[in-house]
C-alpha cells in the first residue's frame, strides 16, 4: 500500500491482516514476559473489576474470554492476597460478587502506570499528530471488532465499554 494511496478494502485487509498478525505475536511475547513479573496473572481480572465494578466469577470468565476454572484459581489467589473481596450478590444470595479492594485498586493502578510508561517510551519519537491518529484509528478498529464480532467470528464478546478515545470519536463518520 502506498502512503496516501487508494487501496481497495481487500488490499487494505491483506496489509492490515499482516500487521495484526505481527502485532499479536509482539503482544503475546510482551504478555509472556509480563507473566514472569509479579502480578502478571492479576492484571486482566483486576482491570475488569476496577473499571466495570463488581462481577460474578462466571461474568468475569465470559468477559475476559477465559475458562471459569482459570478465573476461579486466579480469583482465589487475589482474595487470599487481599486484592479482591467477595460479597453476597444482592440479586441472588446464593451467588457471590467480586470487587477490587482498596489494595486491588492500587495494584491495578501500579500495573497500568508501568504499562503506560513502556508505551510512552515507544511513542516518544512519534509526532503528536501520529500519536493522536494511532489512538483514534486503533480505537475505531477495536470498536468495529467489538460491534461486529459475532457476525465476523461467531460467538460473543464480553461487555466492553467504550474507551475514552471512543467517546472522543463519537459523531465521526464510520
Amino acid at each position: 500500500m502506498q502512503p496516501g494511496g487508494t487501496a481497495t478494502a481487500a488490499e487494505a485487509a491483506l496489509a492490515l491482516g499482516d500487521e495484526v498478525s505481527r502485532f499479536t505475536r509482539l503482544i503475546h511475547a510482551w504478555k509472556l514476559r509480563a507473566r514472569e513479573d509479579n502480578g502478571g496473572g492479576d492484571r486482566l481480572l483486576l482491570a475488569r473489576l476496577v473499571n466495570y465494578g463488581p462481577r460474578r466469577a462466571t461474568d468475569l470468565a465470559a468477559e475476559t474470554l477465559l475458562d471459569l476454572s482459570t478465573v476461579s484459581r486466579q480469583v482465589r489467589s487475589l482474595v487470599d492476597r487481599g486484592l479482591v473481596e467477595r460479597t453476597p450478590d444482592p440479586e441472588d444470595r446464593r451467588g457471590t460478587l467480586l470487587s477490587a479492594s482498596e489494595a486491588g485498586v492500587l495494584a491495578f493502578q501500579h500495573y497500568r502506570d508501568l504499562r503506560n510508561q513502556r508505551l510512552a517510551r515507544l511513542l516518544e519519537a512519534w509526532t503528536a499528530e501520529d500519536r493522536y491518529e494511532l489512538v483514534r484509528l486503533f480505537g475505531r478498529l477495536n470498536d468495529d471488532f467489538a460491534e461486529n464480532h459475532h457476525e465476523l467470528f461467531g460467538g460473543t464478546l464480553g461487555a466492553t465499554a467504550p474507551t475514552a478515545s471512543a467517546a472522543a470519536r463519537q459523531g465521526e463518520p464510520k
